[in-house]
């Protein structure tokens, strides 16, 4: 941190990027679904966070004409090429949008702190950072489920039930031709549910603790218990492929300013932030929804 130059307003942008920053690695859930978090201090793009070049071509798979009048061959009545028709291919930029803000306005007094006030500060940029990370946590489980390509609903935690939903998302995987490993993201009741199915036994190479409370996978899916409020209401669990999720903070301001109202300095900070998959992503998440009794 800075040292005190006893200036009226003093800046704290990358003290805070860097705390939020760690924080976030430790503490983020959906872990596995979200690419390094991109934290940006000093800002000045007001809605833009950044571009991506992005493409929406389709692949077509043709194939290679041989005809004796093909190719400008022979009589010259074929296609142009043997090739077959030529796909221009084109990258548009794609303008990703923040849409969350954070902010912190605290008052530290030097009569009433009780301790020095850079450490108070350091202390309140840390607590404020996993209160943020909390926040994001929540935003980006709302975002998973929003984003979610394909949807199934749990009627209850029966074995039978459960089991028929991971052999159906399974078989989705498959199908889609998903190569990355995918964890499930679920809450501890239907996290507990799988502990307790009398399917997952040493006989069928399961390696399920009771003394625990732990299975690391089940057909094929990380096991990922996570907590319920992370969760929007009707939704219970999300299975998405690692690292397809950009979590994104763009810090405006983190500064303390010295108050007039009593003897010590007001801490402020103001940040935005957001979530970004790709379109074509999408569909390799799918939410699961129920209802917890």
């Amino acid at each position: 941190m800075p040292a005190n130059q006893n200036n009226a307003a003093r800046r704290y942008e990358k003290e805070y990027k860097g705390i939020l920053s760690t924080v976030f690695g430790v503490r983020a859930a959906f872990a596995g679904a979200l690419a390094q978090i991109q934290i940006l201090d000093g800002v000045q793009e007001n809605a833009k966070a950044f571009s991506l070049k992005t493409n929406n071509t389709p692949v077509v798979i043709g194939t290679y004409a041989t005809g004796a009048n093909d190719g400008g061959f022979g009589d010259g009545s074929g296609a142009n090429s043997r090739f077959g028709n030529l796909t221009e291919i084109k990258y548009e930029n794609t303008d990703v949008e923040y849409d969350y803000t954070l902010a912190i306005h605290e008052g530290l007094d030097r009569y009433t702190v009780n301790n020095d006030l850079a450490a108070a500060i350091a202390d309140r940029l840390k607590l404020q950072s996993e209160a943020q990370t909390r926040q994001m946590n929540t935003k980006i489980g709302k975002f998973l489920s929003d984003a979610a390509g394909q949807t199934e609903a749990l009627a209850d935690f029966t074995e039978e039930k459960v089991k028929a939903l991971f052999n159906k998302v399974s078989a989705y995987y498959i199908n889609k031709e998903v190569t990355a490993p995918v964890a499930i993201y679920l809450r501890p009741e239907l996290y507990n549910a799988i502990i307790d199915m009398t399917a997952n036994t040493s006989a069928k190479g399961s390696s399920v603790s009771i003394d625990n409370n732990g299975l690391a996978r089940y057909k094929g899916f990380a096991l990922v218990e996570t907590p319920a409020q992370y969760f929007p209401s009707g939704t219970i669990a999300v299975f998405s492929p690692d690292g397809i999720v950009i979590p994104f903070v763009g810090i405006s301001t983190a500064r303390t300013i010295e108050a007039t109202e009593f003897d010590g300095v007001k801490l402020q900070a103001a940040a935005k932030g957001g979530t970004y998959v790709l379109d074509d992503n999408k569909k390799a998440i799918v939410k699961v929804t129920g209802t917890v009794v």
